[in-house]
C-alpha cells in the first residue's frame, strides 16, 4: 500500500470513529509503529488530524458547511473566469451533469446558451439560473431529495435517479481540495450523491479556486485522482500546483477575472 493511500485509509478510520490509536493502526494496516507515526505526521501537518497521546483525533479546523447565500459572495472574479473556461469544454448536444455549488452555478448561466443539452443537476440554484435564462432552450432535470444549506438536493431520492443516468461529462464542485484527503465536502450525504454523479460520467471535472486548496470537509468523495481535468485560478500556490498537476488528468489555470477568450496555463 502506497503512503499516500495508507493516509487515506487512516483519514476515514479516524471520521468514522472519531479518533484512533496507533496501536490500532498497525494492526489494521499490518505496518509498524513508527511507519504509523510518520503518517500521521503528514496528517496533522495537513491539517486533516491532531495528534494527540497515543494516536490521533479529527483535526479542529476542519470546516462547517456554510449556507449557499454566506459562498455565493466570496471568490466571485476566480469562480467566473473558471466557468467561463468550463463551458468551452462542452459540446452542444452533450447530456451534462452539474454538482450543486456556487461555481456550477456561475457555469449554469453560460450553460444556459449553449444549445440542444441535457442537463442533469442536484442543485435548485443552478436549475433556477437554467431554466430563467432568457436563451435557454435546454432539458433540465432535477434529481429531487433533501435539501442541503448549500443548495444541494441529496440523499437516496436523488442517489436514485443519478444512477438511471449517464453523463458526457459531469461539472463537479468542492468545498475542499486536500492532497491526502482529496476532494470533500462538510456534508455526509452530499459526497454520497457526488460519488453517483462521478460513477456515471464519462469524464470528470472539478471546479474548484484556489481558495479551496488546504480546505478539509467532513467526508471525501474522491481523491484528486478522480479529475480528468481540474480548473482552478492563478492565486494557487506553486507548490499546490505542483501536487495536482502529478494527481489529476490536466490541470487548466486560468487568470482571477478573465472572460474565458483566453486559454488558461495547461499542464
Amino acid at each position: 500500500m502506497l503512503a499516500r493511500q495508507r493516509q487515506s485509509r487512516i483519514l476515514e478510520e479516524v471520521r468514522r470513529a472519531g479518533g484512533v490509536r496507533v496501536s490500532e493502526l498497525t494492526i489494521l494496516l499490518g505496518v509498524s509503529d513508527m511507519t504509523i507515526r510518520r503518517d500521521l505526521d503528514q496528517l496533522s501537518a495537513a491539517g486533516a488530524i491532531q495528534k494527540v497521546h497515543g494516536g490521533a483525533v479529527l483535526g479542529s479546523h476542519v470546516s462547517e458547511e456554510p449556507g449557499f447565500e454566506a459562498k455565493s459572495g466570496l471568490a466571485q472574479p476566480a469562480k467566473q473566469a473558471i466557468a467561463a473556461r468550463a463551458a468551452r469544454l462542452i459540446a452542444p448536444g452533450t447530456a451534462i451533469a452539474l454538482s450543486a455549488g456556487t461555481t456550477t452555478w456561475a457555469l449554469g448561466r453560460h450553460v444556459a446558451s449553449i444549445p440542444e443539452l441535457t442537463v442533469v443537476t442536484n442543485s435548485t440554484a443552478v436549475a433556477d439560473t437554467i431554466a430563467t435564462a432568457e436563451a435557454s432552450k435546454q432539458t433540465v432535470i432535477l434529481t429531487g431529495g433533501v435539501r442541503t444549506p448549500s443548495a444541494a438536493l441529496v440523499g437516496p431520492v436523488a442517489d436514485a435517479t443519478i444512477r438511471s443516468l449517464h453523463f458526457d461529462q459531469l461539472f463537479l464542485g468542492a468545498h475542499g481540495v486536500d492532497a491526502v484527503a482529496g476532494f470533500t465536502t462538510p456534508n455526509l450525504a452530499e459526497a454520497q450523491t457526488n460519488r453517483c454523479m462521478i460513477e456515471r460520467a464519462r469524464m470528470v471535472i472539478v471546479m474548484a479556486d484556489s481558495s479551496k486548496w488546504g480546505e478539509v470537509g467532513l467526508a471525501d468523495f474522491g481523491s484528486l485522482s478522480i479529475a480528468d481535468i481540474l480548473i482552478t485560478d492563478d492565486g494557487l500556490a506553486r507548490e499546490a500546483r505542483t501536487v495536482l498537476t502529478e494527481a489529476v488528468g490536466e490541470l487548466i489555470v486560468v487568470p482571477a477575472g478573465a472572460d474565458g477568450s483566453r486559454d488558461g496555463n495547461r499542464t
